[in-house]
């Protein structure tokens, strides 16, 4: 996609992305019950824009992918783990995702990890495919592990060395 820029989150971003993540939200990738209210912010002291890389188009957010650590041991600080990736809806299917997913890539083999994982819903085919064609594997499944939308959902561990 040559016009769609990865970059940086910053701290102006902080509305686009509390948007774009009401807007994206669906029991099929989430784990919450509903999506964030409208006055949540995106940034909490959890999470800031250090965490988050963005999809940009023509001066539009239009994804973010977030990285962080699995644990706060320091004998896993060598793992990186993908917490979070929406993509809005105008700008699926045009390689926004995979974009997304390859700088995470990089950026955590910049930030020193060898090891880069996720967890992703059994159901949400679509992303496990993606992360498939980016080289994570199948390392583990947790059955049933959350009840959403009606039904018990696997929660499929994913990883890669970098």
């Amino acid at each position: 996609m040559p016009d769609l820029e990865i970059r940086p989150a910053r701290q102006e971003d902080d509305a686009a992305l509390a948007r774009l993540d009401r807007d994206t939200w669906s029991p099929l990738h989430a784990v919450t019950p509903s999506a964030p209210s409208p006055d949540e912010p995106f940034f909490s002291d959890r999470t800031g824009p250090a965490d988050h890389l963005v999809a940009v188009r023509a001066g539009e957010v239009v994804g973010y992918v977030r990285l962080g650590f699995p644990t706060p041991l320091p004998t896993n600080a060598h793992v990186r783990q993908i917490q979070g990736l929406a993509v809005a809806e105008s700008a699926r299917g045009t390689g926004a995702g995979r974009a997304l997913v390859r700088a995470a890539v990089e950026e955590a083999g910049r930030r020193g990890a060898r090891r880069l994982t996720l967890r992703v819903l059994a159901h949400n085919a679509p992303a496990r495919a993606l992360y498939a064609s980016e080289g994570f594997t199948v390392e583990g499944v947790q059955p049933q592990e959350f009840f959403v939308g009606g039904e018990y959902v696997d929660d499929v561990f994913m990883g890669r060395f970098l």
